[in-house]
């Protein structure tokens, strides 16, 4: 199982919701933490919840629509010095829901994979050649379960574009120690998943983050949280270990 401690992950939207949860887990195993939201000032809070693990948490901002403004936010974190073993590509946005999905507008689809496709996957590719070079690198990529909802069809489009890349990605990667994969945090009661979803935010650990642990240079999974329920990190990296990948 990988140790986090002293290294530095950045989690997308983490200042609330589960990227909030998933930046507190990976501090309180020594992880430091770029926390990126819209604006710096919404992870004031989380900030200083991470922090008081003893870890560093630098908070940046991007709104993920406007690919300049993820260029920017790129920029920022080079300029930072340190070295980004870990991305939790955690934010995503629901553009709506059409109960008259014949009338589904462009725009749904547009937004859709500016947000949940094009920005997880500028971040990939600004990381990934320098885990590649120094032999090491975590990439969580979270998808959904969503499927026969064509009322959601931009929002689980966006999510299949998302799975097909990064499960393609891994196949360059499998063997080594630079892994990408998917997790499933399932239908959880967020600003997201709504108030009516079933399950609480805090069931989707620790499936969310195994990703960030596994260490037997296996990519392309997807890493269901429900597969997780109620395990310690120690048996759901056990669990995540046995699970195939799919070339």
């Amino acid at each position: 199982m990988v140790d986090v401690k002293g290294r530095w992950a950045l989690v997308t939207g983490g200042a609330r919701g589960i990227g909030r949860l998933v930046s507190l887990f990976l501090a309180e195993r020594g992880c430091n933490i770029i926390l990126q939201s819209r604006k710096k000032e919404h992870a004031d809070k989380v900030k200083a919840e991470v922090e008081a693990f003893g870890v560093k948490c630098i908070p940046v901002e991007a709104e993920l629509s406007d690919l300049d403004s993820v260029k920017s936010m790129l920029d920022e974190i080079d300029s930072l010095g340190v070295r980004v073993d870990i991305v939790m590509n955690n934010a995503g946005m629901q553009v709506a829901y059409r109960t008259e999905w014949l009338k589904t507008p462009v725009e749904d689809y547009t937004k859709s994979f500016l947000i949940n496709t094009t920005a997880p996957m500028m971040i990939c590719y600004h990381f990934l050649p320098g885990m590649i070079e120094k032999g090491f690198g975590r990439i969580v990529n979270t998808t959904s379960g969503i499927a026969l909802e064509p009322e959601q069809a931009g929002y689980s489009a966006s999510k299949a574009a998302l799975n097909k890349v990064t499960i393609d990605i891994g196949s360059k990667l499998q063997g080594t120690d630079v892994m990408i994969n998917l997790t499933d945090p399932g239908w959880c009661r967020t600003d997201l998943g709504g108030p009516n979803a079933p399950n609480a935010p805090e069931s989707s650990i620790p499936g969310v983050v195994v990703g960030a642990f596994v260490d037997d240079k296996k990519s392309g999974r997807i890493f269901g949280a429900g597969l997780f329920y109620d395990m310690t990190l120690e048996q759901a990296v056990e669990k995540a270990h046995s699970m195939c990948s799919p070339y």
